[in-house]
C-alpha cells in the first residue's frame, strides 16, 4: 500500500471514530480514562500535537471543537456528567496502577 492511500485510511478512520463518539455521548470521559487510559480530550491534545508536527498551528481550545463537533464548552453543558464517587475511585486506582 502507497504512503497516500495509507494516509486516507487512517484519516477516514480518524473520522470514524470521532463519529463513533459523537454517537455515543452517553459514554464519559471518565469512562474512557479508566477503560482505555484517553479521552477525548486526549484526541484534541494529540490532534494539535500532529497539526505542529506538520508546521500547522491548531490551539488546543479548536482541535477540541474538531474532536467535539462543537465548542467544548457547548459539548460539557449538554452532555458531561459530573463523575460519580465510583468512577473517580477507578480513575484513581487505575493512576495509582500506572505508577
Amino acid at each position: 500500500m502507497d504512503k497516500s492511500k495509507q494516509d486516507q485510511i487512517e484519516a477516514a478512520t480518524f473520522r470514524r471514530l470521532l463519529s463513533h463518539l459523537d454517537n455515543n455521548k452517553d459514554v464519559q470521559n471518565i469512562d474512557l480514562m479508566i477503560l482505555a487510559n484517553f479521552c477525548r480530550n486526549c484526541l484534541a491534545k494529540w490532534y494539535s500535537a500532529e497539526a505542529e508536527k506538520l508546521g500547522e498551528s491548531v490551539d488546543y481550545e479548536a482541535a477540541r471543537e474538531v474532536v467535539y463537533g462543537m465548542p467544548y464548552s457547548e459539548w460539557k453543558d449538554k452532555h458531561q456528567l459530573p463523575a460519580t464517587p465510583e468512577q473517580m475511585a477507578a480513575f484513581e486506582a487505575k493512576q495509582a496502577a500506572k505508577k
